[in-house]
């Protein structure tokens, strides 16, 4: 689900190698941004391809060229029989299982694949690149299972079932979105598929990708993510009369953890200017406020700091060659072991691990604002008729089942390996679901958000004749356009996916940031 951010307002993206963004994976993966291969980037291809033809010529093995893959790399295969290898390799790695996987990663897969073909190590002629686009912009895209995918070597069977698609085999997503034989998509889109050359189909399928597209689009909505949940909490700050004197920059000072800083400046900006807040400065019987709202910038920042560091390295990744054997500019064709998913795997967990705090102390603010003997003087679960109703009592339930889930989500993935291919490739790094589980840990992060909007804007409205500070106002005021305030129970499910939607299109957030201006995020 897509979440607004700082979209690429380019008109198109270049491939030229080097210099893609996150935010280009966006445009092209949820935004369909047209994509082209720069002319530069088309001529070294063309070179690279040259050597590889002089490869095959040659007498000398070089792996996935003129021998076999994983285990068989010691097995040479005749010049006249190179093409046919390379066909053989995609038809029986594309061995994908389970549901299919959602168009917007792959075609995050199909572009990262494309950009790294691009950087010229792959012996790969420019007419593979362009197919690759032309299924981008004919929006054709190929049918990838849930299952295959170790993270090592790369996204073998995802990829394969995309290389499937460019020799005209298996199955794609039409733009109808109906599942045909690709001969008959390319058929109505008048696309030839591709024949392929040494090394091409080995190429193809020797990516971390997938695992680096679903990153890419993670970070792209955690960035959202954590801004609004610097708006709920701060919504239920303001409804359970707590303090914004703990996040003061002095003492935020003491500590200086760069996200802590950001999130509790955010924090101040948006409670800045409630009557509610300065409606008990003086008086108040409170010593201090429980750790879910004391310490919200401290989880907030630390879930900050966790998600700078991932783009860190997904950006180098952004600007990595991925493939195995790699031909180097001066003509060496050299082994390695770029394919290993290790660094993407790793953030995939850290920022899974992020989300589910996120989750966890979201909930226990929410769960504060419904108990009547915590949340001082707001009625029993948010119903001003408590007995006969129930409230917000179940909302609080589902909020936790998500939270819950995303602590069990939190465990790594990249943790586990199993060897394959007869020991040859023997550490591998898992990546793929480490990056499936994350996606999975964002949708429920947004989720148990919502909840805390729905009920923290409850919240809001019980303490009338007081009212919320203009930045939370307007978070109210968008979600009311469509979300009824507390009164009798209602079928509550419809109003919780409205909030979700409302978080997901970005009016909430567009709301806050219109009256006080852009929030933080690292």
């Amino acid at each position: 689900m897509e979440t607004p951010g700082n979209a690429s307002t380019a008109a198109h993206v270049t491939l030229q190698g080097r210099g893609l963004t996150i935010d280009d994976v966006v445009a092209v993966a949820r935004r369909h941004a047209p994509v082209r291969l720069a002319d530069e980037a088309r001529t070294a291809m063309e070179r690279s391809a040259a050597l590889v033809d002089g490869f095959v010529a040659g007498e000398t093995p070089v792996y996935g060229v003129t021998t076999g893959f994983g285990s068989l790399a010691a097995t040479v295969i005749p010049a006249e029989r190179t093409a046919e290898l390379q066909v053989a390799l995609v038809r029986s790695h594309a061995t994908g299982m389970g549901d299919t996987v959602e168009p917007e990663v792959v075609r995050a897969l199909l572009l990262l694949r494309a950009r790294s073909l691009a950087m010229a190590h792959s012996g790969v002629r420019p007419a593979i690149v362009d197919l690759q686009l032309a299924l981008l912009a004919e929006d054709i895209t190929p049918v990838v299972r849930e299952h295959g995918s170790l993270g090592a070597s790369g996204d073998l069977a995802p990829l394969s079932h995309c290389a499937l698609s460019l020799i005209g085999e298996g199955e794609v997503w039409g733009p109808d979105d109906l599942m045909v034989p690709t001969a008959v998509a390319f058929a109505r889109a008048g696309l030839q598929p591709v024949t392929l050359r040494a090394k091409e189909g080995l190429a193809l399928i020797n990516g971390t990708d997938g695992i680096l597209g679903m990153l890419c689009l993670a970070l792209h909505d955690l960035g959202v993510l954590a801004r609004l949940a610097d708006l709920t909490a701060a919504m239920t700050v303001e409804g359970i009369l707590g303090t914004d004197r703990a996040f003061a920059a002095d003492l935020q000072a003491l500590r200086p953890q760069v996200g802590q800083a950001v999130s509790a400046r955010n924090l101040q900006r948006i409670l800045a200017g409630s009557p509610m807040v300065a409606s008990h400065r003086t008086g108040d019987g409170k010593v201090q406020d429980a750790y879910s709202l004391r310490c919200t910038p401290q989880v907030h920042g630390a879930a900050l700091d966790t998600i700078a560091h991932a783009r860190t390295i997904a950006e180098r990744e952004l600007d990595a060659a991925i493939d195995n054997p790699m031909i180097l500019p001066d003509g060496r064709v050299e082994s390695c072991g770029n394919f290993h998913g290790a660094p993407v795997a790793f953030v995939c967990d850290f920022l899974a691990i992020a989300a589910s705090e996120l989750s966890a102390i979201c909930e226990r603010r929410t769960d504060r604002l419904l108990d009547v003997a915590r949340s001082h003087g707001l009625p029993s679960f948010l119903s001003p008729d408590a007995g006969v109703n129930s409230g917000m009592m179940i909302a609080h339930y589902t909020q936790a089942a998500m939270a819950m889930e995303n602590q069990r989500l939190a465990v790594p993935a990249s943790t586990q390996s199993l060897p394959t291919s007869a020991m040859q490739e023997d550490h591998v790094s898992n990546g793929w679901a480490a990056a499936r589980k994350l996606r999975r840990s964002v949708d429920n992060l947004r989720r148990v958000l919502a909840v805390e909007l729905v009920c923290a804007a409850a919240a809001l409205d019980l303490r009338a004749p007081l009212q919320p500070g203009p930045a939370t106002g307007a978070a109210l005021e968008v979600l009311r356009r469509d979300v009824a305030g507390p009164g009798p129970d209602r079928w509550l499910s419809p109003d919780l996916r409205i909030a979700e939607q409302r978080l997901a299109d970005g009016s909430v957030l567009a709301a806050v940031e219109s009256t006080i201006g852009p929030l933080e995020v690292l």
